[in-house]
């Protein structure tokens, strides 16, 4: 039998295993997929540690983005796509549709194709990164030429993306890490200024780079007091666009945002998932994958049975892009 990721209790990496599970077929609206690489994602480390926005069902399997081959097809799905090459949408329930395993089952409206130029591993760093960055500054923040973006948590692959997608639409890229380990690497990745927090003045810093504009728009996954940090770099009318809680503390409107009207709204992925929003993001996104505009940054490549050791790298916050676990 095929083999999956799957965890019996909450916990950390260590409570992962890999077993021997059954495989239904696809039903109506479903498709299979013999999976080849699987890219590893903040939700899903919430998701075995119990604080994600949806609580796993015990033993769950586990898994939002994989890479792999359709063999098959449920009904109302169209059967030429047997044999294609796709990546899934994270987005779904990983209750649901788990995907970290040899073989998995996923709705058909939630795959996409992928450029034949890319390998399957950086197929594997393409889809949870670049649609959450593109739903928040393409879709609903209209970054435009001259904007001024900060992006926080910029070595993730999600903030590496923002840089990409932020340098296509003709903005200026201001992105932020801790500390100044990571500067250099993240100039060389596209972003034009990079502050190192724990050892700078945010607002003061974005103040000189902006020459007292601001940063019209602010992409941020940690919440929490924070937000009242970046409020203060944040432009007269600006927004800034949560996307995540890492900080894991309630995130209240901040005060210093108040006499410039800046906006705080949380922003899901699944806000890019109408029809006419998912056609318009798949086009965006796989146009500037062929044509070499965006390029997937992986740093680190593990083994199906390393499973542990991956998460226990991600969680370890040392990476620079995507960590991908290849299957087979």
């Amino acid at each position: 039998m095929p083999k999956a990721v799957r965890f019996h209790e909450i916990g950390g990496p260590e409570v992962l295993k890999i077993e021997e599970i059954a495989v239904r077929q696809p039903q109506k609206g479903e498709i299979a997929i013999d999976v080849v690489a699987v890219g590893l994602n903040r939700a899903e480390s919430m998701f075995f540690h119990g604080h994600y926005i949806e609580q796993p069902k015990l033993p769950s399997g586990l898994g939002y983005e994989a890479v792999g081959k359709i063999t098959a097809v449920g009904q109302d799905v169209d059967p030429s796509l047997i044999g294609r090459r796709v990546g899934t949408i994270p987005g779904f329930s990983m209750n649901d549709y788990p995907v970290f395993a040899e073989k998995a089952i996923v709705p058909a409206h939630e795959i996409a194709e992928l450029p034949p130029t890319l390998s399957d591993v950086d197929c594997a760093a393409v889809w949870m990164q670049y649609t959450t960055a593109y739903g928040a500054l393409v879709e609903l923040g209209k970054v435009r030429p001259g904007d001024f973006v900060l992006i926080t948590a910029a070595s993730s692959s999600v903030g590496l993306a923002a840089i990409q997608i932020t340098k296509a639409q003709g903005a200026v890229a201001i992105a932020t890490t801790r500390t100044s380990s990571k500067k250099q690497q993240l100039l060389d990745l596209g972003a034009d200024y990079v502050i190192a927090t724990e050892e700078e003045d945010l607002p003061a810093c974005v103040t000189e780079i902006t020459k007292g504009k601001l940063a019209r728009i602010v992409f941020d996954p940690v919440g929490g007091d924070y937000v009242n940090l970046l409020a203060q770099a944040t432009a007269f009318e600006g927004t800034i666009f949560l996307y995540g809680m890492l900080s894991g503390k309630p995130t209240s409107y901040p005060m210093s945002g108040i006499g410039k009207g800046v906006a705080l709204t949380f922003y899901l992925l699944t806000q890019t998932k109408t029809p006419e929003r998912l056609e318009r993001m798949k086009r965006y996104i796989y146009d500037r994958l062929a044509d070499g505009t965006f390029k997937p940054k992986v740093d680190r490549v593990f083994r199906f049975e390393e499973v542990v050791e991956a998460y226990t790298h991600l969680e370890s916050n040392q990476q620079v892009g995507k960590i991908v676990i290849t299957l087979g």
